[in-house]
């Protein structure tokens, strides 16, 4: 929902009114999240969604998605009203990883090997199948929520799933088993008008060691043109929106960079979530929000015409909890973190006293931090720097059958 806000700002100060069209029950249910709507709906269904805006009398100019959970009724409704929008038959082929996948292969681009499951039975058979190691992600959801790396076939024998329902709470019923491909992975942002797709900018994704992964968030540092990978990485990224028929709005792909090439992870039609869009107005002087409304007007929106020059380079770090789920004690040394030269912001996603799970996903992050720096090498000084003041502190969870944890330990 931290995106929902701006952009209903952005829409008043275009001069427009705002109605928002919630598609989860979860996101419905969030404190004041029909705040700034002129009308609220529910739906997820186009046929619903364009009867309810009839029904209101609406003269829609635009439709805009604001978070990944929007994209596929984005442009489905925005084809239904005959206003501007990406390739409309390719809309779910932009949200469920499995239909991403499919047309993935059918265009040509590189890949990894997949198969669709329904059970844990399919994911040990399909991660045979495949070879080792594999990702196994659910199909729809965001955040890495669920998602969990086999390096072995011995990792088979916890085969439970980490999560049965996605981060926007709806019941997870289908799984896609890929290959894992291991390589350096970076996230790009593009922004595109008519077919046209200029970049903003590019960020990699660092981890402490060399180990398989099944969550990225650890260091990201934006990178520049010198970087190696850079032209190759934006190439191929060109390659994917043509494919996948984005030819408006903001993107943001997700790659990795392999010994046999760049592989396509996940391509959304929407802003970065993250630091990065905050950053890039802090710094940058841009208006994405603006300009995504701007695009789906089918206005080309100021970011394709000025300059997109970062006087500095972004970074960002997730301290993960690596003490074992339990009550936060506390985040040590976030405030002496958020004073630091160059950091922009802190997020701490937990109270003390409420129940932290061990790091897997973007929303089991206790702590945060978005930087800037002259140079690459001072932002990654000031990553370190923040590693070295921050510790996440949490007590052992109760046992569940209610005894106390200490005499339980013993």
């Amino acid at each position: 929902m931290r995106q929902g806000w701006p952009f209903k700002a952005a829409a008043r100060d275009l001069g427009f009114r705002v109605v928002s069209v919630y598609t989860h029950a979860y996101l419905a249910s969030l404190d004041r999240h029909a705040e700034g709507d002129d009308l609220s709906l529910y739906t997820a269904d186009p046929d619903e969604a364009e009867r309810l805006l009839a029904d209101a009398g609406v003269d829609a100019r635009a439709v805009v998605p604001c978070l990944e959970a929007g994209v596929h009724l984005t442009d489905v409704l925005a084809h239904r009203l005959g206003l501007p929008g990406n390739d409309h038959t390719l809309a779910w082929a932009r949200r469920s990883k499995a239909a991403m996948r499919a047309h993935g292969a059918e265009a040509g681009l590189r890949i990894p090997e997949f198969r669709l499951v329904h059970s844990a039975d399919e994911i040990a058979r399909a991660a045979h199948d495949i070879g080792f190691p594999v990702i196994v992600k659910p199909t729809l959801g965001a955040g890495s929520q669920g998602v969990r790396v086999y390096s072995t076939a011995a990792d088979l024998a916890d085969l439970e799933p980490r999560v049965t329902h996605d981060v926007y709470r709806e019941p997870v019923r289908e799984w896609l088993v890929e290959r894992y491909v291991r390589g350096r992975e970076f996230a790009v942002n593009f922004f595109s008008s008519d077919g046209e797709h200029r970049i903003v900018d590019m960020w990699e994704y660092l981890r402490p060691d060399d180990a398989d992964y099944d969550f990225p968030l650890w260091d990201i540092v934006q990178v520049g043109r010198e970087h190696g990978d850079f032209a190759r990485v934006e190439e191929y990224t060109r390659s994917v929106l043509t494919a996948f028929g984005i030819r408006r709005g903001p993107s943001h792909t997700e790659v990795k960079c392999a010994a046999d090439g760049v592989h396509l992870i996940e391509v959304g039609a929407r802003l970065s979530g993250g630091p990065a869009v905050d950053l890039w107005m802090a710094h940058g002087g841009l208006r994405p929000f603006h300009d995504t409304i701007a695009c789906y007007l089918g206005r080309r929106p100021a970011l394709l015409d000025g300059p997109v020059d970062f006087p500095v380079r972004f970074g960002s770090v997730v301290v993960h909890n690596e003490q074992g789920p339990g009550p936060l004690v506390a985040v040590h040394g976030a405030e002496e973190a958020a004073g630091l030269p160059g950091v922009d912001s802190v997020e701490l996603g937990y109270a003390p006293g409420e129940h932290v799970p061990a790091t897997h996903d973007n929303v089991s992050i206790p702590f945060s931090a978005a930087v800037h720096g002259p140079d690459t090498d001072a932002v990654l000084a000031t990553l370190a720097r923040i590693r070295s003041l921050v510790r996440v502190e949490t007590r052992p969870a109760a046992p569940a059958d209610g005894t106390d944890a200490a005499a339980a330990a013993s």
